[in-house]
């Protein structure tokens, strides 16, 4: 939403353009939404003075009863409701927008319901917002208001001045006309300055409203965490119902055919026909030989074998098996300061994976280039392993949002996989190519095989 404030730059101004929109500012709806909003902050003012002051009164006199120590918390939380209406006359008259914070997770029990209650940051921070605001809203009111009742004032003094009072009328040296267009000018150069004065106020209440009433960096990350998180939990749980069914019907199936034409031959052998028998064992090898190829693609899908040898190799034979060519790349400082985390490796080898898969089935692509790279300072802590996927397909890929049956396939699990170890995706793609996806993660070091942690008194 555009923001609508009475000193928007234009994109194209010169002095005169300028001038224009000086003289044009005070009948602007921008100013007058402005003033509005001065209105109505003045009007909530006294409510929400009253209202923190009880918050305060209950959270430290009454929070020594229950009573009190209900009522505290359930005020500090209502301070998010304060929130959400400021955010709203800003967002309304001022076009200014700003996020909600986190939703609150109530904890189950009595005192730590009371206890997350009483120590809800936004509660808090809509609170102090409230009585921050105060000062600058009177401040603001009453200036703004004053510039504008002088400037119409002057503008139209020639016009009732006759009905004042002799002691309150000016000087009868300024009642002819050229007294009483001096002073028309200096209301209209006051009413010139009114919005700047309107857009002072409004500015800094709106720099309040982002700082205290949005959501923090903090609390925006750890949004996005639970939110990796939750969906790291869908994709494994996805991958175990997924691997269930396949052992269920593919593998099982295969062994229990095993069993019957065993059964089967035994039967043979006891009667005395032999003449089956061999066919029978040829069969039920051959499903015991398909069980095991089932059973290795299994394994290889919950951990690669090629990883038991770094991730280097393990990106060398994907790229090696791959449905199209492949050119892979890995750096060989990656690994120079030792292994990655297993699930570390895990995540790039499998988003790898899907990004190559992606290129075969969906991008109509004929080539693809794979980067895998470190930082400076992945020798260290804080190092990132970078991901860089190019092929030369048609482009136009998106990443579909989930729709709830907690499987995620294709970019959106990608997404998810990278950001549950607080990595990074970035996708373009546009129509005609090329898609490349480029992925961070941290560069996470597995613990040395031979690694040994003591206690303070020594012992392992």
């Amino acid at each position: 939403m555009k923001t609508m404030t009475p000193d928007a730059p234009a994109r194209r101004s010169g002095p005169g353009s300028r001038a224009k929109r000086l003289l044009r500012a005070p009948c602007s709806a921008a100013t007058w939404h402005a003033y509005g909003y001065l209105w109505l902050m003045l009007l909530l003012a006294p409510f929400a003075l009253a209202y923190v002051l009880a918050t305060v009164l209950f959270s430290t006199v009454g929070a020594v009863t229950v009573v009190g120590l209900f009522a505290a918390g359930a005020l500090v939380v209502g301070g998010r409701w304060w929130g959400g209406v400021y955010r709203s006359l800003a967002e309304r008259l001022l076009g200014v927008p700003v996020a909600a914070p986190p939703a609150r997770r109530p904890r189950g029990g009595f005192w730590a319901w009371h206890g997350g209650a009483l120590g809800d940051a936004a509660g808090w921070r809509a609170l102090l917002f409230m009585l921050a605001a105060l000062p600058v809203t009177l401040a603001g009111f009453v200036a703004s208001s004053a510039f504008l009742l002088l400037g119409l004032g002057g503008v139209t003094y020639w016009s009732w001045f006759w009905s004042l009072p002799a002691d309150l009328a000016m000087d009868d040296r300024w009642h002819n006309p050229a007294g009483l267009t001096v002073v028309a000018a200096g209301g209209v150069a006051v009413l010139v300055l009114w919005p700047l004065v309107v857009s002072a106020f409004v500015a800094l209440l709106t720099l309040l409203t982002r700082a205290l009433l949005g959501p923090t960096a903090a609390g925006l990350r750890v949004a996005e965490l639970e939110r990796s998180r939750a969906g790291a939990v869908e994709d494994a749980d996805a991958r175990l119902r997924r691997i269930e069914r396949d052992l269920h019907d593919g593998t099982q199936a295969r062994l229990v055919a095993v069993g019957m034409q065993l059964g089967e031959a035994r039967e043979q052998l006891v009667s005395g026909d032999t003449g089956a028998v061999g066919e029978l064992l040829d069969v039920a090898h051959a499903s015991t030989k398909d069980a095991l190829t089932e059973l290795r693609e299994l394994a290889r899908g919950i951990h690669p074998p090629a990883l038991d040898s770094g991730l280097a190799v393990a990106v060398e034979t994907l790229a090696a098996r791959a449905p199209l060519p492949v050119t892979a790349h890995v750096d060989p400082a990656l690994e120079a300061g030792g292994r990655l985390a297993p699930a570390v490796e895990s995540i790039v080898y499998f988003s790898i994976a899907e990004l190559v898969t992606n290129a075969a089935k969906h991008a109509a692509a004929s080539r693809v280039h794979v980067l895998v790279d470190a930082d400076p300072g992945t020798g260290g802590a804080g190092g990132t392993v970078r991901i860089r996927v190019r092929d030369d397909g048609r482009g136009g890929a998106v990443v579909v949002t989930p729709d709830g049956s907690g499987v995620r396939s294709g970019l959106a699990g990608v997404s998810e996989r990278v950001r549950s170890v607080d990595g990074t995706f970035d996708l373009s793609s546009p129509a005609g190519g090329p898609t490349v996806v480029a992925l961070a993660v941290p560069a996470l070091r597995a613990v040395a095989p031979g690694a040994r942690r003591t206690t303070a008194g020594g012992r392992a």
